[in-house]
């Protein structure tokens, strides 16, 4: 029984956990590098700490690209395979890869010309600008890994091999976990190379990840056909209909970049110190975040498969389960944000004043969580049914609409801890536009099978 058959026959409590495991686990190892990476960026001291903070809205905003992309391949690809349309499937991979090499090229570019002017914008403490500007331009030029690591995961979870997908990002983020000390701090053979060498350990991990991934398609994904011969000849239609689906969800995630740059803007004024707990806190969530996103992930082909082959009950039953694993997950993260902040923040060498403003910010951002929950468990029917642009109003209302203006409000306050309410705010706003559109989505497209 091929994997194919496999999404549309197998049990679907089944079918959702042994899609949506692997990704979890590898989601949850690269969670634990973005802690373990900023652990030992603290280590170096808080400017450190901030100058990487500052760089992540640029760098969130390179995955926001690879990942859209792949997005756009993974909902084309699964469907045709669904449809039976295997030469459709083969086009959807080869002209992904070819997007791919072009969003490498546009952030070569980037980071040559616009790393350091970007952390200008935000500091002026020049130890901090050239901590951010040094570690921007080394992830940036340097992107190729991230961009085929992130397209060669897509397309074995396209086809159902999250196995080697998991795989493939693990081992990158092992590798970028064993030799982010060994760089940082030159330990053994290795120089000392501060920032540079979190930056260095990012992108050896990246590469390797990305290798794996293109070893394993190569190897063991009989579904579809990688040419380079078909990927240097991209197709307009093709790209098209990647981009469709995409693009929405490519500036979803982007406006996410422009938050954090947003806040960092606004939490400076207070001090470093703030900039700071802000990064930590994203690193921090991540750990709850990351498992249910690879859920999501999971259940994206599912969806899609399943809707192509007009199973409306498959699809019902996947939703609601993974509903329920996505706010049990969540409930579990607010649980932790609340019982223990003192030793999460403690992890990162924080200072009287770092846990002044950790601890009320955390356990205040938590209590949006199982709110988060539901709504990315409803946004992948947004996706998998090629309407991605409900995913990207309800992302700018919750990030732009809301947080951003109320946070800046509260900032005028003078009060810190007001701040950090406007994330409940908004990601309650964003219940209620998930809900509105999911309604109306599900009455068109699932009740209609």
């Amino acid at each position: 029984m091929t994997k194919e058959n496999r999404m549309g026959t197998q049990p679907v409590k089944q079918l959702i956990i042994s899609m949506s495991l692997p990704m979890m686990i590898s989601m949850l190892v690269q969670a634990l590098y973005n802690v373990v990476d900023s652990i030992f960026v603290a280590r170096i001291g808080e400017g450190a700490l901030t100058a990487v903070t500052l760089a992540f809205p640029l760098q969130n905003l390179m995955i926001a690209v690879g990942s859209g992309t792949g997005v756009g391949i993974n909902a084309l690809l699964s469907r045709s395979l669904g449809e039976k349309k295997f030469d459709k499937s083969d086009s959807a991979a080869n002209n992904g890869l070819f997007l791919t090499f072009m969003n490498f090229v546009i952030f070569l570019l980037i980071g040559i010309f616009f790393a350091r002017p970007f952390i200008k914008t935000q500091i002026t403490d020049p130890q901090i600008i050239e901590y951010g500007a040094t570690y921007l331009q080394i992830v940036s030029c340097l992107s190729f890994g991230i961009f085929f690591q992130m397209t060669f995961e897509r397309l074995l979870q396209s086809t159902g091999k999250t196995i080697y997908s998991m795989i493939s990002q693990a081992t990158g983020a092992i590798i970028n976990i064993i030799f982010d000390p060994l760089l940082i701090f030159g330990i053994g053979p290795f120089p000392r190379l501060g920032v540079a060498g979190a930056a260095y350990a990012t992108i050896l991990g990246q590469l390797i990840g990305a290798s794996i991934g293109l070893y394993c398609n190569i190897k063991f994904n009989n579904e579809i056909n990688i040419s380079l011969k078909k990927v240097l000849k991209p197709e307009k239609d093709t790209i098209s209909e990647i981009y469709y689906v995409g693009i929405p969800s490519m500036l979803m995630m982007s406006i996410g970049s422009a938050m954090t740059y947003l806040m960092n803007l606004i939490l400076g004024s207070f001090s470093s110190t703030a900039t700071a707990v802000f990064g930590v806190y994203f690193k921090l969530q991540s750990f709850f975040f990351m498992p249910v996103f690879g859920l999501n992930n999971g259940l994206i082909p599912v969806l899609a498969y399943n809707y192509g082959a007009r199973r409306k009950d498959r699809i019902k039953e996947a939703l609601q389960f993974s509903l329920i694993l996505a706010v049990s997950i969540m409930v579990i993260g607010c649980i932790t944000f609340l019982a223990i902040p003192e030793t999460l923040l403690s992890f990162f060498k924080a200072s009287e004043d770092m846990l002044a403003i950790g601890v009320p910010a955390l356990r205040t951002i938590c209590l949006s969580f199982p709110l988060a929950g539901v709504c990315i468990a409803m946004g992948s029917i947004f996706q998998a049914f090629s309407k991605s642009f409900y995913s990207l109003i309800v992302s700018v209302g919750r990030q732009l609409v809301v947080l951003i203006p109320v946070a800046w409000l509260f900032s005028k306050t003078g009060v810190i801890d007001l701040v950090w309410w406007a994330f409940p705010i908004a990601e309650l706003m964003s219940l209620v536009l998930s809900s509105y559109f999911f309604r109306k989505l599900y009455k068109e497209k699932v009740a209609t099978l």
